[in-house]
């Protein structure tokens, strides 16, 4: 005779403690396991627009009923944060604030937290791995020969050449040290004073005019500018055929003085991660021929999502557990 059934515990179901919303495409589209700990926690967790940038309008509808806001890079505006009273935390899965109303954002006493050095390593080496495509001319020989056509441009080493980086905060400093390592002088700019690094006899500091008339490759790693850093007066200080890379922020560049600069030869190319908004909608500068461009993906590996995404999880249940 067979033991009688044993009725199952039931397990109450944890009560929500408030909602978070998710906005990054990577996360709103595929979802990460580390979100599941909001869940665990008795947090809902709710994507306003799934695998893309929300509008206002979308957010609007969502976000007034958060307690906690996993940030991508949409505008985030004073006026959209002063309807949102129960809001207590913002954490981005990354560094960039730029998008962030800050001055609301410290009126209305809301934690603003960022994964720092998160995505150090995967921008690091894009910025190596666009510089090396741009010197032997990767990208083009690959269409051409896509297209049935069998040209060659001359490519360039990178042993000996020097590149100047511009920002040495962590993305900075590791792109310093690939460079490095592939037998590469560096001019490093960074406007912090007294800013000291060890990384060796192939490596000084020097002024922004410095870093653009001494290098064969500049590559940038700053906060945005109110200004272009990168305009038609500092590129005319680059010695002819000086690659550019940008894996920071589109507004750092002036990008008719880039065009200006390539059709000059004063550029050989111009590599970029970013634009001023994402897709682009003007895709004369993305087809140029002596452009390479990537679409936002720096940070969009395996380890830095995991890094970013677990960072900006715990600072929203830090922030949330203080409350509690």
């Amino acid at each position: 005779m067979s033991a009688p059934a044993v009725d199952a515990p039931v397990t109450a179901p944890r009560p929500r403690r408030g909602r978070v919303a998710v906005t990054p495409r990577s996360l709103s589209a595929a979802g990460h396991p580390a979100l599941s700990r909001l869940r665990e926690a008795g947090y809902e967790v709710v994507y306003p627009a799934p695998g893309r940038t929300p509008t206002p309008a979308e957010l609007l509808a969502v976000l007034p009923g958060c307690v906690g806001y996993l940030a991508g890079v949409e505008p985030v505006t004073g006026e959209l944060l002063r309807a949102c009273p129960g809001l207590r935390v913002i954490a981005r899965n990354g560094v960039g604030v730029d998008s962030i109303d800050l001055d609301a954002v410290r009126e209305l006493g809301i934690e603003l937290r960022v994964a720092a050095g998160a995505n150090a390593q995967g921008v690091a080496e894009l910025t190596i791995a666009l510089t090396l495509a741009a010197f032997r001319q990767i990208p083009w020989s690959d269409a051409r020969l896509k297209q049935g056509e069998w040209r060659r441009r001359r490519g360039a080493e990178v042993a000996g050449r020097t590149l100047g980086v511009v920002g040495l905060g962590q993305i900075g400093r590791r792109v310093a040290g690939l460079a490095i390592g592939l037998g590469m002088r560096v001019i490093g700019y960074d406007a912090q004073p007294g800013l000291t690094l060890r990384l060796g006899d192939r490596f000084r500091s020097g002024s922004l005019a410095e870093v653009a008339a001494g290098a064969d490759a500049i590559t940038l790693h700053v906060p945005p500018s109110p200004e272009p850093l990168v305009n038609d007066a500092l590129l005319r200080l680059t010695r002819p055929g000086t690659v550019l890379v940008n894996t920071a922020r589109a507004e750092l560049v002036d990008e008719q003085a880039v065009v200006k600069a390539l059709q000059e030869e004063r550029l050989s190319a111009y590599a970029t991660d970013v634009f001023p908004t994402e897709p682009p909608a003007d895709l004369r500068l993305v087809r140029h021929d002596r452009v390479i461009a990537t679409p936002h993906v720096g940070g969009f590996t395996e380890e830095s999502v995991e890094r970013a995404t677990t960072a900006a999880v715990d600072n929203i249940l830090r922030v949330l557990a203080c409350g509690d």
